[in-house]
């Protein structure tokens, strides 16, 4: 007989897993990091940012991190290489603490818009450039498609695993289909996870007419070996113009999956360095796996 609402043992299981998968590399004092670096803790969104380079560097993090966690490996990389890097918390819920990303995607690209502001006031740039990983690859093409002028504020987007085309999560997603309320139950608690659910509407109208915005210049860093937006090609966009780099092919040991892409992965960092500085790019090889 056909049930109204989901088990909480279902339900759980996957929350589980669309939530808690890209948790698990990181560092075990992670979670008790505060929500905002501080310029003397991290090195990144400092108000006196000096650079050489022309356009500080925006970090979006990714579903169920913060404006902390997700970084502790790419800021300081591209601060110590002379780069103003600042990180913002987007799609928080009341009374979730740290776990942030969770809200609708929208209402993140609209946090995203107003932080690109301040971003740009503070440091009298013209233009930023955006990382993201994750969800934090996703989001910023619909600040780029939604908001009057921001591909005038914005010199590239730089995506790591990004959820581009949403995800299966290895198979997970059919539960949606087979357990009737539980789509319903998890867009009551989380609506980011299913809006990157392969086949959403906010995907379907996203991607309709194009993934990307003219004047913005895109890659994808990807792994084949992530495990959280499958399969791991759809992150990739197949327009004119957009670089997209899978870790493997520039050096087969690479075997990092979703998490470790974005928290500790040297070659990733150095893809990210040359997409940001395309003019003094060096070749990314096995050599990166350490330096």
């Amino acid at each position: 007989m056909p049930f109204r609402n989901p088990p909480r043992r279902t339900l759980s299981a996957l929350l589980a897993g669309l939530l808690a998968v890209p948790l698990l590399a990181l560092p075990a004092a992670a979670a008790a990091a505060p929500a905002t670096p501080t310029a003397a803790g991290g090195g990144w969104n400092e108000t006196d940012c000096v650079s050489a380079h022309p356009r500080p560097v925006v970090l979006v993090h990714g579903t169920g991190a913060n404006a902390t966690v997700n970084w502790l490996g790419l800021a300081p990389y591209l601060v110590d290489r002379g780069y103003c890097v600042y990180s913002l918390d987007h799609g928080q819920l009341p009374g979730v603490p740290f776990l942030h990303g969770l809200g609708p995607i929208e209402e993140s690209a609209d946090q995203l818009a107003v932080f690109v502001d301040e971003v740009l006031a503070e440091t009298g740039a013209a233009e930023v450039d955006i990382v993201g990983h994750s969800q934090g690859g996703l989001l910023p093409r619909h600040y780029l498609k939604h908001h009057p002028d921001a591909a005038d504020r914005v010199n590239a987007l730089i995506a790591i695993a990004p959820s581009t085309n949403g995800t299966t999560l290895l198979g997970l997603t059919r539960l949606l289909d087979l357990v009737p309320g539980l789509a319903d139950a998890i867009d009551g608690l989380a609506p980011a996870l299913l809006q990157q659910v392969v086949g959403s509407d906010f995907l379907t109208e996203l991607n309709a007419d194009g993934y990307t915005v003219p004047g913005v210049d895109y890659t994808v860093i990807a792994t084949r070996y992530d495990q959280v937006v499958t399969p791991y090609r759809s992150q990739f966009i197949d327009e004119p113009g957009v670089t997209n780099v899978l870790l493997q092919d520039l050096c087969p040991l690479n075997v990092s999956e979703h998490a470790t892409i974005g928290l500790t992965d040297r070659m990733a960092f150095h893809e990210t360095l040359n997409a940001l500085d395309p003019a003094n790019a060096e070749p990314t090889d096995c050599r990166h796996l350490v330096s």
